[in-house]
C-alpha cells in the first residue's frame, strides 16, 4: 500500500509526464490532433460559423434567415491526397456542394467525410439552423379613395385619410411583407396569402372610423397597423323644400323654388292672420334657425316658423341653415306682403 507521501509523488509524476487524466468533457469538439484535419471551412450564406473555424474543432453551427432554403459548403483538406465527402457526395478540395435546408424552424446537419491514403477518418460536422421569419411588418397598405397620411412606410404604424361625406365605405387592402405571417383585425389574410382586403362601412359624417390590422410573424411578435378614416363632416348649407301656408291653404310663391335662390314673396289677403313658413334640409345633419331660433337641429329635416304679418310689405324673415361642418351657410328669406286686396 502506497503511503501519502508515494501518493503525493505518484499524482505529481503524472501531472509533470502529461498522462491523460478522466472525467473531463469537450463541448466544442476540439481535439489536439485531428488525424486527417481540415485547412478550411466555409458556408455561405452567411458564410459564419460558431465557433470560427479551426483544423481541431470538428463541430459548428450555423443560423441562416428563414428565406434561405440552401446553403453551399466549401471545404479543403489540408493533404491534397484525402478523400472528401460532403453529405456522402464526393467533392474536390475547394469545390462547393449545395445543399438543401429543411423548414423554416428546422436544422439540417451536415457532415464532412475525410479519408486518408492509408484509411484514417475524420468527420466534421455543421448544423445549419433555417431561423423562423420575425417579419412582421406590411409592405403595402392602400385605400380606394383619400390618401395615407403620412405616406406608407412599413415602419410606419400610425395612419389617417379623409374622405368626402358623401363617402359611406372604404376599401382598404394591406399586403404582408412575409406571406407566412397572419393578419388578423379588419384585413385578415392566413399563412401564405400574401394579401387581403376588406371593405370597412363608416359612419356618419363628422365621425372617425378605426381600422386595426395585426401582422404576426411565423417566429411570434405582432406588429399593429392603425388606420383612422375621417369621413368629413357635411358643406351642404340648402334647403331641399320651401313651403308657405295660411293654415290648410298653401301659398303660392312668387317663383318655383330652387335651392341656389334665396330670396322668395308671397301675397297674403287681409283676411289671412298668420302665416306658416316650412322648410327642408337638403341635409338633415345641418342646423337651420328663424327669427332668432333653432327650429330644426342636427337630424332633424324639417322645421317652421309662423308669423302674424301686417298690413303691406312686412320684414323679410330670413331662414338661416348652417352645414354640418360649422362654416358653411346660407340664408334664404321670405317676404310677406298683407294687402287689402
Amino acid at each position: 500500500m502506497l503511503t501519502s507521501s508515494n501518493q503525493f509523488l505518484t499524482a505529481a509524476l503524472v501531472v509533470a509526464m502529461g498522462l491523460p487524466t478522466y472525467g473531463c468533457s469537450d463541448s466544442v469538439s476540439t481535439s489536439d490532433d485531428t488525424q486527417v484535419p481540415l485547412s478550411s471551412l466555409s458556408i455561405t450564406p452567411p458564410g459564419g460559423l460558431q465557433p470560427p473555424f479551426s483544423s481541431n474543432t470538428t463541430s459548428y453551427t450555423a443560423n441562416v434567415p428563414t428565406a434561405v432554403t440552401s446553403v453551399t459548403v466549401t471545404a479543403s483538406p489540408k493533404d491534397s491526397t484525402t478523400t472528401m465527402e460532403i453529405n456522402g457526395t464526393v467533392a474536390a478540395a475547394g469545390e462547393g456542394r449545395s445543399v438543401s435546408l429543411g423548414l423554416p424552424g428546422s436544422t439540417t446537419p451536415i457532415q464532412i467525410a475525410l479519408i486518408s491514403q492509408t484509411g484514417i477518418e475524420s468527420t466534421y460536422t455543421v448544423r445549419v439552423t433555417r431561423l423562423v421569419s420575425s417579419d412582421n411588418e406590411l409592405s403595402a397598405l392602400r385605400v380606394n379613395t383619400g390618401s395615407l397620411n403620412p405616406a406608407f412606410a412599413p415602419s410606419t404604424e400610425n395612419y389617417t385619410v379623409n374622405v368626402g361625406n358623401l363617402i359611406d365605405s372604404v376599401t382598404v387592402t394591406a399586403t404582408k411583407s412575409d406571406p407566412d405571417a397572419v393578419m388578423s383585425g379588419s384585413v385578415v389574410a392566413g399563412t401564405g396569402q400574401s394579401s387581403g382586403e376588406a371593405i370597412i362601412p363608416l359612419g356618419v359624417p363628422g365621425t372617425a372610423t378605426p381600422v386595426l390590422i395585426t401582422v404576426t410573424a411565423p417566429s411570434g411578435i405582432s406588429k399593429t397597423y392603425s388606420l383612422t378614416i375621417n369621413r368629413l363632416a357635411s358643406n351642404d348649407s340648402n334647403l331641399s323644400d320651401l313651403r308657405v301656408s295660411a293654415g290648410p291653404v298653401a301659398l303660392a310663391l312668387d317663383q318655383p323654388f330652387t335651392q341656389d335662390r334665396t330670396e322668395y314673396a308671397v301675397k297674403v289677403g287681409i283676411l289671412i292672420g298668420s302665416v306658416t313658413i316650412t322648410a327642408t334640409k337638403s341635409d338633415p345633419n345641418a342646423v337651420m334657425s328663424a327669427l332668432g331660433s333653432v327650429i330644426a337641429g342636427a337630424g332633424t329635416a324639417t322645421g317652421q316658423v309662423t308669423i302674424s304679418p301686417g298690413l303691406g310689405v312686412n320684414q323679410p324673415v330670413a331662414i338661416l341653415v348652417i352645414a354640418q361642418d360649422g362654416v358653411t351657410q346660407k340664408t334664404y328669406a321670405v317676404t310677406i306682403t298683407r294687402s287689402l286686396f
